[in-house]
């Protein structure tokens, strides 16, 4: 007969030494740690100087009190700073601390069931008389017990309270009330809390990551030009004094990053010409992106643009003026780049015993040789392309703009933006990767401070609202930094290819109120320059990458003053600074879209009305509930457009929207919430 069914012999008890636990007296539960970043593999990003909100899923069996403690400290620094956490509700404790500059720090919580307050807890709600003497005896010896573990005057305190209570629960004359009011005496029970006893506390189980950036990689406004296309004349090579003239412009204009195109020596060999042709004429300069030739590779810079002490010093001007100099970095080579001839172990070669170039079918970048970082000499390939970001810090450069970045080693953009920031913390990185979703995740998990977006190609109500609800809300919003740009040298997407200035005005607003970081290339968008090369094509005929351009730099000129006012209400409402407070709301038109932000102390609020039609007036009705913006439902309240100096008196919920494209596309309102009646007047009283 089968013994199948049998029940199997049972395993002898283990003894209470051989449990994997580090001591199973420890009663609380830390079962979360938020926020978090794939487990803590993965560093949340912050800004220094701001709260940054923790929350802790604790508990313990039973009914006992918890104590429950942040820890957060320096990496590097021996100190660790520790803040109480407060319970919320269903076992949410929560704590803000404030990293004090930029820098990697870490961050985690302990618990321990606090006898000394479960105590305390008990006696409140005890009644009878010798309960109340009994538990009174029992607090003697949890308060004599924190006195051994105190020193100085607070050694002395608890020592004469715990006494002073023993023989009060001792005395038959004293009363309930007044032995029970001694024993909860709060200024007493302050100091007992300073000493408790925390030998079963639990640690969680992870040193979370967190970075802490400057402000600017929150908050930031970019403009790109071409230093070579700032000259004075037409056909001109422009320097980088030509670019120092340009300064108090783009200043003026409220960017705060000023971002280049590569500035390094052009290749030769494999040279596009014009519109990218494959054959180059007399005078073709060729594309700034391939890097290196006879004068030298990523350490060196074009000799028509200047010297590196006039580079110095236009970064140092710029810097006076407010504007961070943004540097391209391209980890690629042009044909001729010396690393092709010292290092071949770096580069792909094919069977022909030609280097492979890049591709990107149908496209091909002749000009363009990648990097192979499957290199047995990998590690020396590694050590240069860091030492490069090396040289332009130490050049001046803190915030670099990085091409192509998933075209890249993942590994080597960990370690070498990893080892940048432990040395210089105020660096950002700004990904240039139009790819896969997970990929550019990846990316900014990996280090990169902000990255590029889909907002391009995002043109309608629907994409745009789901879009930007998954950047402000997913999960994404810990360590994803959007930065998002309506053109680039790139991409002259169609819907600019119209050159309607309304088209213009409309994805400007978008971009600058929706992202609290957004970026333009100019001068063609202020210019409203919008031929494509062919009828398909999202690239603009005549591409400043592959020849020199002349700009018209009246401060006047094209959409500048509306680029000023833009900007200038980014930088001076703090609503508009920040992404995770953006919040849809109801309008009921398609062409019109609809959503507010709102400061962190709650005192601005913005919303935003935009017309997506650029030909025809839309109307519709706004939802916005008095009661979202602190305001009575029965109280008129006041709306300032920004964009025109208009003010509107709105009462109620709903609210009647017109926007005529031709005159105005959009609205920018910030909130006012109080208006003025009789009382205000000085006669009244």
């Amino acid at each position: 007969m089968s013994n199948s069914l049998q029940p199997a012999a049972s395993a002898a008890p283990r003894p209470p030494g051989s449990i994997d636990t580090p001591d199973g007296r420890s009663r609380a539960v830390i079962d979360a740690v938020l926020p978090v970043v794939d487990g803590g593999r993965f560093a949340v990003k912050h800004v220094a100087g701001e709260g940054l909100r923790v929350t802790a899923h604790v508990f313990t069996d039973g009914h006992d009190a918890l104590r429950v403690m942040l820890q957060w400290w320096k990496e590097g620094e021996a100190r660790r700073r520790e803040l109480p956490m407060k319970l919320r509700y269903n076992d949410e404790w929560l704590a803000d601390f404030v990293p004090p500059v930029p820098g990697r720090y870490r961050y985690t919580v302990v618990a321990w069931v606090d006898a000394f307050e479960s105590w305390r807890h008990e006696l409140v709600r005890r009644i009878d008389a010798e309960d109340i003497r009994l538990a009174a005896r029992v607090g003697a010896l949890e308060i004599g017990a924190a006195a051994a573990r105190a020193d100085g005057a607070d050694r002395k305190t608890l020592a004469a309270w715990a006494l002073e209570l023993e023989q009060a629960a001792a005395n038959p004359e004293l009363d309930a009330a007044t032995l029970k009011a001694l024993a909860l005496d709060e200024d007493f029970a302050e100091v007992a809390n300073r000493h408790p006893d925390r030998h079963l506390e639990t640690r969680f189980a992870v040193e979370l990551p967190l970075v802490a950036d400057r402000a600017r990689a929150r908050f930031s406004s970019w403009y790109e030009l071409f230093p070579r296309s700032a000259g004075e004349a037409p056909g001109q090579h422009g320097r980088f004094r030509d670019v120092e003239a340009r300064l108090p412009l783009i200043a003026s204009l409220g960017f705060d990053v000023l971002y280049f195109p590569p500035i390094h020596p052009i290749g030769r060999q494999q040279r596009k010409g014009r519109n990218n042709a494959l054959a180059t004429e007399p005078g073709d300069v060729g594309s700034p992106w391939a890097i290196g030739a006879a004068e030298g590779g990523h350490k060196s810079i074009l000799p028509e643009l200047g010297t590196p002490e006039e580079f110095r010093r236009l970064v140092a001007t710029a810097r006076a003026q407010g504007l961070d100099v943004a540097m391209d970095i391209a980890f690629q080579c042009a044909p001729d780049h010396p690393y092709v001839k010292t290092h071949p172990s770096w580069f792909r070669w094919r069977p022909d015993g030609s280097v492979q170039y890049a591709e990107n079918p149908p496209k091909k970048y002749q000009d363009i040789y990648p990097f192979n970082f499957e290199s047995e000499d990998w590690q020396a390939l590694w050590s240069e392309l860091k030492s490069v970001l090396d040289h332009w810090i130490a050049e001046g450069v803190t915030i670099f703009r990085v091409d192509n970045p998933h075209t890249k080693s993942f590994a080597f953009w960990e370690w070498a933006i990893g080892e940048c920031k432990r040395a210089h913390p105020e660096l950002i990185f700004l990904a240039e990767a139009f790819t896969r979703p997970k990929v550019m995740h990846r990316l900014a998990k990996l280090g990169f401070t902000q990255s590029y977006t889909y907002f391009t190609w995002r043109n309608s109500k629907e994409e745009l609202t789901e879009y930007f609800t998954e950047l402000s809300q997913g999960p994404g919003i810990e360590y994803f930094r959007p930065n998002v740009w309506p053109n680039t040298p790139d991409i002259l997407h169609a819907a600019l290819q119209t050159g309607e200035e309304a088209v213009y005005k409309s994805r400007l607003v978008l971009a600058a109120t929706l992202a609290a970081s957004y970026g333009m290339y100019g001068p063609a968008f202020e210019l409203l320059e919008h031929l494509p090369r062919g009828p398909s094509s999202e690239e603009y005929l005549d591409s400043e990458k592959y020849q020199l351009r002349h700009w018209d730099w009246g401060e006047d000129s094209g959409l500048r003053p509306f680029i000023a006012r833009i900007n200038r209400i980014r930088h001076d409402n703090p609503a508009l600074q920040s992404d995770r407070s953006l919040r849809f709301l109801e309008i009921n038109n398609d062409q019109l879209i609809a959503y507010m932000k709102t400061s962190p102390d709650g005192s601005n609020r913005v919303v935003t009305v935009v017309n997506l039609d650029p030909r025809n007036a839309q109307s519709g009705w706004l939802a916005l509930d008095p009661s979202e913006i602190d305001v009575p439902r029965d109280q008129p309240f006041q709306m300032h457009d920004l964009l025109t100096g208009q003010r509107f008196t709105w009462q109620g919920g709903h609210h009647y929207i017109l926007l005529e494209p031709q005159r105005m596309p959009a609205h920018v309102l910030a909130v006012r919430r109080r208006l003025r009646d009789e009382r205000d007047f000085d006669y009244y009283l």
